[in-house]
C-alpha cells in the first residue's frame, strides 16, 4: 500500500551529492528553508569526467547529480523534478499555486538553471588544452551570461518584493557560482540592485549553511 505524503517525509531518503554542484546546492537550500534537511542521507558522489559511474547508473541512466533515492517514487533526478518533490511533501510553498505567481517562479528558475547549464560548459571548455578550446563558443557563452545579468537588474525591484520561491533559490545559486568559478568577472559591477538582493539572499541560514566548497 502506498505511503501517505505525512510518513514519507519521516523516511531517509538517500541524496546523491557534491559540494561544487550547483544543482546540488539549489536542492540542498530548498531542503534548508523546508526544514527536511534530516531526512537526507547525502552520499558524496563523483560524476563528470570521461569515466561512467556505473553504480549510479543503475538509478539514474544518465549519471548525474543530483539523484534523491525516495520511498514512494524511486529514484528522482535533475534538481527541477527533486525540489518539486521536496516541496510537495513537505508542504512548502516554494513552487507557487497561483498561475501568474507560479509562472513568473518558473520563468526565473529557467533562468538560472540555463545560466548555470551556460557556466558550467564554459567551466569545462576553460579546463582544456589551449589547443582544445573554441573561442567561439567561449564568446558565445559569455555573451549570453553578460545578457542575463542586466536583464535581472531590472527585475530586481520584483525578485526583492516577491515572496521567496523556486525562481529565487536558482538564480541564486546561478549568481552565487559566478562568483564560484567566474569570481574575476565581478558581475556584481554596474548592476548594484541585483547585487544588493543577492547579498540577501547569501545572507539566508539555507544559503550559509551551503557554500560551495572544493572537494
Amino acid at each position: 500500500m502506498p505511503q501517505e505524503d505525512s510518513d514519507v517525509m519521516t523516511d531517509k531518503m538517500t541524496l546523491h551529492w557534491s559540494p561544487r554542484s550547483p544543482y546540488v546546492r539549489k536542492v540542498m537550500v530548498v531542503a534548508h528553508e523546508l526544514d527536511v534537511v534530516d531526512r537526507l542521507a547525502c552520499v558524496r558522489t563523483v560524476v563528470g569526467g570521461t569515466e561512467p559511474h556505473l553504480p549510479l547508473m543503475q538509478e539514474n541512466p544518465l549519471g548525474k547529480i543530483p539523484t534523491l533515492v525516495t520511498p514512494d517514487c524511486g529514484y528522482l533526478y535533475d534538481s527541477i523534478v527533486v525540489c518539486e518533490y521536496l516541496n510537495h511533501h513537505a508542504q512548502g510553498s516554494l513552487f507557487p499555486t497561483d498561475f501568474p505567481a507560479r509562472m513568473q517562479a518558473l520563468r526565473w528558475q529557467a533562468l538560472g538553471s540555463g545560466m548555470l547549464d551556460i557556466s558550467l560548459l564554459r567551466l569545462t571548455e576553460r579546463n582544456k588544452s589551449d589547443t582544445m578550446r573554441s573561442a567561439p563558443h567561449q564568446a558565445l557563452w559569455e555573451a549570453k551570461i553578460r545578457a542575463c545579468i542586466p536583464a535581472l537588474e531590472a527585475e530586481a525591484e520584483a525578485l526583492a518584493a516577491t515572496p521567496f520561491n523556486i525562481g529565487h533559490v536558482t538564480l541564486g545559486v546561478a549568481l552565487a557560482y559566478l562568483d564560484f568559478r567566474f569570481a574575476a568577472e565581478a558581475w556584481q559591477q554596474g548592476h548594484p540592485r541585483l547585487a544588493a538582493w543577492h547579498a540577501a539572499f547569501s545572507a539566508r541560514p539555507s544559503v550559509i549553511a551551503t557554500a560551495f566548497a572544493e572537494g
